[in-house]
């Protein structure tokens, strides 16, 4: 069974956002980049089925500038075994991002697509879904939980009111949640064996996909700041301050 696992080259969740002055975007010069945590989650539960001999391939997957190699390389030195960069320097928004993944579903043919719930760039949280619906195939979002039987797949899913255990017939859709797992650290030896394993470069045109952005960015802002707060002597100087200036009261 083959696994299909998309990645997305992001600011590290480390850095600290900066808007651009002029409120066109946030700045990226000089600028951490690395794999998409959710992302990260999803290549390692990909891995872990696969030693688990439930899968036979794993193949990730990135849409996105040529420094995106980088991305897939570490992808490739945790355990995946090919790697696919569908290059362009355009801006992709998610459902441009799904009609590409489904392009490369149906040349890859596999069986589930794993992926993160959402990039911690946009919080779109969009493509996992759009891409299901295109192909028309079962999803099982947020996942906790994976257990992959012969033709069916057993998703626990985090819901508002705890979770969710659900069925899915194969192939399906997964996006992955926090709490799937703890994705490992790529060791010296197999960053040195990712070099070798298979790297193909395709671009959208040629998997006939058109990428051009459907929304436009009009302006970026900082959140504004909050304001300190105020210590107040009693309890009736605090219910004064909620009933007349916060007036939540």
């Amino acid at each position: 069974m083959k696994i299909l696992v998309p990645v997305k080259r992001v600011v590290d969740y480390n850095v600290k956002i900066r808007v651009k002055a002029d409120g066109t975007g946030v700045e990226t010069a000089s600028v951490k980049f690395s794999m998409n945590p959710f992302d990260e989650i999803a290549v390692e539960e990909a891995v872990r089925l696969k030693e688990a001999g439930k899968a036979t391939e794993v193949v990730v997957v990135s849409l996105g500038p040529s420094a995106a190699q980088e991305t897939l390389r570490t992808a490739l030195a945790m355990g995946a075994d090919r790697a696919i960069l569908v290059q362009t320097d355009a801006e992709v928004q998610p459902l441009a991002v799904a009609k590409v993944l489904k392009a490369l579903v149906d040349k890859e043919q596999p069986r589930i697509v794993l992926l993160g719930k959402q990039a911690i760039d946009d919080d779109c949280n969009q493509t996992g879904q759009m891409l299901a619906a295109l192909l028309g195939w079962p999803q099982g979002t947020f996942a906790s939980k994976v257990a992959v039987g012969d033709d069916a797949l057993t998703v626990t899913r985090e819901i508002d009111g705890g979770l969710e255990t659900i069925e899915l017939t194969l192939p399906a859709v997964v996006t992955a949640d926090l709490r799937l797992n703890e994705p490992r650290y790529a060791s010296l030896p197999n960053i040195m064996k990712a070099k070798k394993k298979p790297f193909e470069t395709l671009t959208p045109g040629s998997l006939g996909v058109d990428v051009t952005p459907r929304l436009t960015t009009l302006k970026v802002v900082e959140p504004p700041r909050r304001k300190a707060g105020v210590k107040v002597a009693d309890v009736a100087a605090l219910v004064d301050k909620l009933k007349n200036d916060a007036r939540v009261i």
